[in-house]
């Protein structure tokens, strides 16, 4: 082609390069005039070597005759292995590797060929064996040195001209490890004339004194304090850190005074390669210490690839999160629903953005409209629905029942039914720990939701199933915002009571167990995230406040307003009528009900008297007919934890 061709930097950088394809002919021919030079040297050296630097005229005519062989065969060679097709300022291993490829199969070639021509056909073709082997090693020591020398003098000859050495944001790196390696040779490829890593700090004994990329191991974080080098930013490079090893690091750095980031937690990571643009502020999940998920992306695969989806509430928190993952498993195409217009439209311009293959279709709509999902479910024909669309804040939903039973339950029950009529295959709900023993409106009708998919599965081809789980960090509704613009506000920080703990757990790793329990789960189960241990919101909000350089109680105060209408001071994640059973996967149980279930006809007919009775809008009688329905609701301000009841743990098949 001829023309300008352009390429674009990644991650939204603004500069453009205009390539000329005269301008890449050009660098391609220099290319092989080096290797030409390259490969002539070679077989000079080869005979210098062999021969003690002595070269007499008889021996002159052999060595134009194996170079004559040799430049065609290793040239046509090298193209053929698509050595001039790289950027060798980008030089890597696999280019390494590749010129080793080439050179090898070069040099076997151009030994049969010699082999063939017999000495009475040609007297000059008796050529020692050692000159061949010679040859070989000289010639992937200087192309390989070409390429190397390339690399070196973009990656530390030149920089930006405006960018002075003295102005370079100087980084400490705390982690050695993959992580750290990773941020050192982005740094010294592509951002050297913006940063300059000063020091590693890792606690691993073994790298005491030990040099990554011409960078030293100064010590463990401990020493942090006592370093002499002067750095203007902290890096956390330790994805996989627990918790408490998050504390411990972040207490460390809070000690400097000095600016700290970290990488993106692994779940975060799961689909994407890390970049220095990730580098973000340390954030709550990141002291949680979630362990990496190990997803069995074979089975998801077969879920959702080549598939159709429908993601319901596909612009909240969580459903925005589904579908950012699905996407990463290349479904044929993805329906988004949600009644927000803003909602809609973002999700739909970040999938855009994305540039994925599959095919996005935004639809604005609620789920209380049944005649209109009649129509997205005709029009999209999904062959898997994730139902992530609820109301979900407790004491808004506990002043206004009639909104809570017509969207999570009339809501779920018309796209149960239309799930059932147009044969979808797979049916996930997405429920919360709220409806173990529920004392809420927002409890008692996803509990509710979850009898409904329990029930109904022997009445339709469709699998039904759901997945509950704590809250989600990040989640609209959640606490973290709140105590967030309180800090910055200068507080005080309001929590209703000390003692109250939930379970928690990061919106990526939540919408991949989501995922993973969809591709995995049967007929009528319920699927448990494992949540770890409750965490006290107290906690929370100290570990908050320190992340925003102050101290609790002295910079920022805490009070205590009381529980609110609806609040419980702790969650269950099961009954005691639930029996816990493992799955194959090591963070996700199935519960098993041992409760007989009522038949889906009488199930519907109380759901169709419950909906009715939602529009009169009397709190009473709605949380009446609840009860009629799920006799475990008891509506209460005040919910003590039973005595028999262990908050840290639940029991799998008999074990802690």
């Amino acid at each position: 082609q001829t023309g300008p061709r352009y390429l674009y930097c990644q991650e939204g950088e603004t500069e453009t390069i205009m390539i000329s394809s005269t301008t890449r002919t050009q660098h391609t021919a220099i290319a092989i005039c080096v290797d030409f030079i390259i490969v002539t040297l070679s077989v000079v050296a080869a005979y210098a070597l062999r021969f003690d630097f002595v070269i007499t005229p008889a021996m002159f005519n052999d060595v134009l005759f194996v170079i004559a062989l040799a430049i065609p065969i290793k040239l046509l060679t090298f193209v053929g292995f698509g050595l001039y097709r790289g950027m060798y300022r980008f030089t890597s291993i696999w280019d390494l590797l590749r010129i080793l490829k080439a050179t090898t199969v070069a040099t076997v070639l151009l030994f049969s060929i010699i082999a063939l021509i017999h000495p009475a056909v040609h007297p000059l073709c008796v050529i020692p064996r050692s000159i061949l082997l010679l040859d070989f090693v000289f010639t992937m020591i200087m192309v390989h040195g070409s390429r190397i020398a390339i690399r070196l003098y973009f990656s530390h000859i030149v920089f930006n001209p405006q960018k002075s050495p003295l102005n370079l944001k100087k980084l400490l790196l705390i982690g050695a490890g993959n992580t750290g390696n990773d941020i050192a040779r982005e740094v010294l490829g592509r951002y050297r004339d913006e940063y300059e890593i000063v020091a590693f700090l890792d606690d691993d004994g073994n790298k005491r004194n030990a040099e990554l990329h011409g960078i030293p191991v100064m010590g463990k974080v401990s020493d942090i304090s006592g370093l002499t080098v002067a750095y203007d930013e902290i890096i956390i490079a330790a994805p996989s850190a627990t918790g408490p090893q998050m504390r411990r690091i972040v207490e460390y750095c809070k000690q400097t005074g000095v600016p700290c980031k970290t990488v993106p937690s692994l779940p975060e990571l799961i689909n994407d390669k890390f970049s220095i643009k990730m580098l973000r502020e340390v954030q709550f999940t990141d002291l949680l210490g979630r362990e990496e998920i190990h997803l069995d992306r074979g089975s998801i695969n077969q879920f959702i690839k080549g598939k159709r989806v429908l993601v319901t509430g596909a612009g909240g928190s969580i459903g925005s999160e589904l579908v950012r993952q699905c996407l990463a498993f290349s479904p044929a195409e993805l329906i988004l629903l949600d009644n927000s217009e803003q909602n809609l439209f973002t999700i739909q311009q970040e999938c855009t953005a994305l540039g994925k293959s599959s095919d996005v279709r935004a639809m604005l709509g609620n789920i209380r409209d049944k005649a209109l999902l009649d129509g997205v479910f005709n029009e999209t024909r999904p062959q898997v629905v994730l139902h992530a669309a609820a109301y979900k804040h407790v004491p808004i939903q506990e002043l206004h029942p009639w909104a809570a039973v017509s969207t999570n339950v009339g809501g779920t029950m018309n796209l149960i039914e239309l799930s059932g009529k147009y044969e979808v295959e797979k049916f996930v709900l997405v429920s919360t720990d709220k409806a173990v023993t529920p004392i809420n409106v927002m409890g008692v009708t996803k509990r509710l939701a979850e009898r409904m998919i329990q029930t109904v599965n022997d009445h339709t081809k469709t699998v039904f199933l759901a997945v509950r789980f704590g809250n989600v960090i990040g989640s609209s509704g959640s606490v973290i915002p709140t105590f967030q613009q309180q800090i910055k506000d200068g507080g005080p920080v309001t929590i209703t009571h000390p003692d109250m703990t939930r379970y928690f757990m990061s919106v990526s790793e939540a919408s991949q167990l989501i995922l993973q329990a969809g591709a995995i789960g049967e007929r009528g189960q319920i699927f448990l995230l494992e949540m770890g241990k409750p965490i006290k919101i107290v906690d929370m909000a100290k570990d908050l406040i320190r992340l925003s350089g102050l101290e609790p109680e002295v910079d920022i105060p805490i009070t205590y307003t009381g529980l609110r209408p609806g609040e419980k001071l702790y969650e269950q994640l099961a009954t005691k009528e639930e029996k816990v059973r493992r799955t194959s996967h090591d963070k996700i149980v199935v519960l098993k009900d041992s409760t007989q279930r009522e038949p889906w006809d009488s199930l519907k007919k109380g759901i169709d008297s419950l909906l009715a009775t939602s529009i009169s809008f009397n709190s009473n009688m709605i949380k009446q007919r609840l009860k009629q329905l799920i006799p475990e609701y008891e509506p209460q301000d005040y919910y003590p934890p039973p005595k028999d009841v262990d908050l840290d743990h639940i029991t799998i098949e008999g074990q802690a």
